[in-house]
């Protein structure tokens, strides 16, 4: 899913924006958390369902010891996170 792609589907809930954000532990609803924040990152795809998250290189090179933050591979790309309470 795209953000564009996320918008258009928000934007057809018709909700007010106080409504809450919740994200699913996974596809079978085993578990639920309220979202609790967003970030840009790096996201390198290992299969269709799963992959790992990168810092972007600006914020790598932001840190104190850029060099004990793995670089992104070349495949990664740009992605928003939304981060759950727990």
């Amino acid at each position: 899913m795209t953000l564009n792609e996320l918008r258009k589907q928000l934007d057809a809930l018709n909700v007010p924006g106080h409504t809450p954000v919740i994200l699913a532990k996974d596809t079978e609803g085993n578990g639920f958390s309220p979202a609790s924040n967003t970030e840009v990152a790096m996201y390198a795809a290992e299969t269709t369902w799963y992959g790992e998250r990168y810092m972007t290189e600006e914020d790598r090179q932001a840190t104190r010891r850029p060099d004990e933050h793995a670089e992104a591979p070349e495949a990664a790309v740009r992605a928003v996170f939304l981060w759950p309470t727990n």
